[in-house]
This record gives C-alpha cells, sequence and structure tokens, in this order.
C-alpha cells in the first residue's frame, strides 16, 4: 500500500457528521490491525497501542458493536491496568 493509499483508507468513508455514525470500511479495519500487528512488541507499551489500535478499528468493522465512547473507557481501563502494574495487583 503506498503512502497515498493508506491516507485514503484512513480519511475515506470515516465519522458520518449527519448521525455521528462510523461507517463500515474493511479497507480501514484491515489497515488499522495490519499497524497494530506491526507495532505489537514485547514491552507493554507496544502491546498497549496495538490494543489500541485493534479496538478502534472495531468502530470500522460491520461485525462488530462499539462506539466512541466504549473504546474511551476500554482504552483507559487498559492504561489504569497498566500503571497498577497488571490485572493482578
Amino acid at each position: 500500500m503506498t503512502g497515498a493509499e493508506e491516507t485514503a483508507v484512513l480519511t475515506d468513508g470515516g465519522e458520518d457528521v449527519n448521525g455521528g455514525e462510523f461507517a463500515s470500511n474493511p479497507e480501514r479495519v484491515e489497515f488499522l490491525r495490519t499497524v497494530a500487528d506491526d507495532v505489537r512488541g514485547d514491552s507493554s507499551e507496544s502491546k498497549q497501542l496495538a490494543n489500541i489500535l485493534y479496538r478502534t478499528s472495531d468502530l470500522y468493522d460491520e461485525d462488530e458493536d462499539t462506539s466512541p465512547e466504549e473504546i474511551v473507557r476500554n482504552v483507559k481501563f487498559i492504561l489504569e491496568v497498566n500503571e497498577r502494574g497488571g490485572l493482578g495487583r
């Protein structure tokens, strides 16, 4: 995928200003999940970023039922768990 194609995936078909809905966009889902796979590494920060990208991609996946508010809550939870040192603490 070229830089222009990546930009088109990120900017085409996003938020519908009339209804606040996020249109299904399989290319955007694939792109975000590919980036998530690329940044995922051994560090907790890279895993967190990958998880955030995956959750964001759910907005554009027709098989997922989520909202920006749910994603923000989920991201906050991910960050709070990491700040506490994990789920077991």
